[in-house]
């Protein structure tokens, strides 16, 4: 089966969780439920495609471990791909889950892949409704592979097909049950492919028609993003890979710009981490090759 470049995504992102899941101590954030979306032989195949790819990534690595794949893949996996995903899936399930003790009825993921909030989280099936954001071929791909694993959508996950970066429609998530109510939005991964004026726009109607205390949790990268290398140019990597991919990140910030936005739109920045907060609070006295990424913030902010 030819996966279209956004289920593509969403399979090496599941693939990244995957691993940490099964091979990586201590975790950061165990979504144990991503293996089972993931066929044994993709996995096979994701993992020789990196492996043969450390060329780009790293020529000393790729000569230190060359008769070490598992080592190579362990290596590409740790530094590259899995560090951002895993931190700031951790924080914002972290920050979800105070919220719904705070009285949050509905969480809405934009841009929700392959999550799997829904079904690691089963108590919550009668408290909390939960909306995937996402392009209807990215969730048609996903329904497939919920059923393969034999996972029953439960009452209380909605699928909203939406291109939300074009045209965030309020309308189909009413269709979907959606209410006027306290709300929490996770917004991960998709701050750096908008303009400054695609973002802030999408905040703004995000929180056009929520009652005050509803917030949102979602990462950007700061003003360093383009000149930056980062840990074995890591950086300078996914900003590469990026545009080579059609899809070239546009947009960085700094952090008084971010904080002045929000208050534009009566949202106040209620908690930020640092790539120096975000490696303590989840990279810490590790022994492996887990680092916290350079340049990437994470942000929960609350409508006044």
């Amino acid at each position: 089966m030819e996966q279209n470049k956004s289920s593509l995504t969403s399979l090496i992102s599941a693939f990244g969780r995957a691993y940490h899941s099964r091979f990586d101590t201590p975790k950061i954030f165990d979504d144990f439920i991503a293996k089972d979306l993931i066929s044994q032989k993709e996995f096979s195949d994701i993992s020789k495609n990196m492996i043969q790819g450390i060329q780009f990534f790293n020529k000393e690595i790729a000569q230190r471990f060359e008769d070490n794949p598992d080592e190579i893949l362990k290596w590409i996996t740790q530094v590259q791909l899995s560090p951002t995903p895993l931190a700031r899936a951790a924080y914002c399930e972290k920050v979800l889950m105070n919220e719904i003790k705070l009285g949050v009825k509905q969480y809405v993921i934009l841009g929700a892949g392959m999550d799997t909030f829904c079904f690691r989280n089963a108590q919550l099936k009668t408290s909390l409704e939960i909306f995937e954001v996402d392009l209807p071929s990215t969730q048609e791909f996903k329904i497939d592979r919920l059923a393969n694993a034999q996972l029953d959508i439960p009452n209380n996950l909605h699928f909203v097909p939406m291109d939300f970066t074009k045209q965030f429609s309020e309308e189909r998530l009413v269709k979907q049950g959606f209410e006027n109510q306290k709300t929490f939005f996770s917004l991960l991964g998709v701050s750096y492919y908008l303009t400054k004026d695609e973002f802030i726009n999408l905040i703004k109607n995000f929180f056009a028609q929520v009652p005050s205390g509803s917030s949102i949790v979602f990462d950007y990268a700061d003003e360093t993003l383009f000149h930056e290398k980062g840990l074995s140019n890591r950086v300078e990597n996914m900003v590469k890979m990026a545009s080579a991919s059609g899809e070239s990140m546009k947009s960085c910030f700094i952090y008084t710009e971010i904080e002045s936005m929000l208050d534009d739109l009566g949202i106040l920045i209620y908690e930020h981490l640092s790539p120096a907060n975000i490696n303590e609070l989840f990279f810490g006295n590790r022994t492996d090759y887990l680092t916290a990424f350079e340049t990437i913030h994470y942000i929960h902010a609350v409508k006044k």
